[in-house]
């Protein structure tokens, strides 16, 4: 299933954070994601992408689940996480995944590797008929 992490500040003084988000893992899409409240996106898999999303700010439902070869899955299966501001999430390729915004706004700092990304995007985005949320 996903890999959630909480990432820490790597350094903090009077001027401000840095804050490492990933080190040594090169990515190859990078986009901004907004949401309003309660608004749900994704609901898709991707079968030779690896997607991961920083959330920036707000609170967020995550689900996901494993999708077999025939792009099935069991919904006793899906897995419910919540997460929020400074959480880094990681969907393996044939996870299928949703977020769902449950604050007044989110924002996730997405990153892909393969290709889904850009022009590509639909190339490798693989929807799903019945919604994880």
């Amino acid at each position: 299933m996903s890999i959630i992490k909480k990432i820490d500040t790597f350094s903090s003084d009077d001027r401000g954070e840095i804050i490492d988000i990933f080190s040594k893992d090169p990515k190859e899409h990078c986009t901004i994601v907004t949401f309003n409240k309660n608004a749900v996106r994704g609901n898709h898999y991707h079968k030779k992408s690896v997607q991961s999303a920083y959330v920036l700010e707000g609170d967020f439902k995550i689900f996901n689940v494993k999708i077999d070869k025939n792009s099935s899955f069991d919904p006793k299966n899906v897995e419910e996480i919540d997460v929020s501001k400074g959480h880094y999430i990681t969907h393996q390729e044939f996870e299928a995944h949703t977020y769902k915004c449950v604050s007044e706004k989110g924002k996730l700092l997405v990153f892909t590797t393969g290709i889904r990304g850009g022009e590509n995007y639909e190339d490798d985005t693989i929807r799903l008929k019945n919604s994880l949320a």
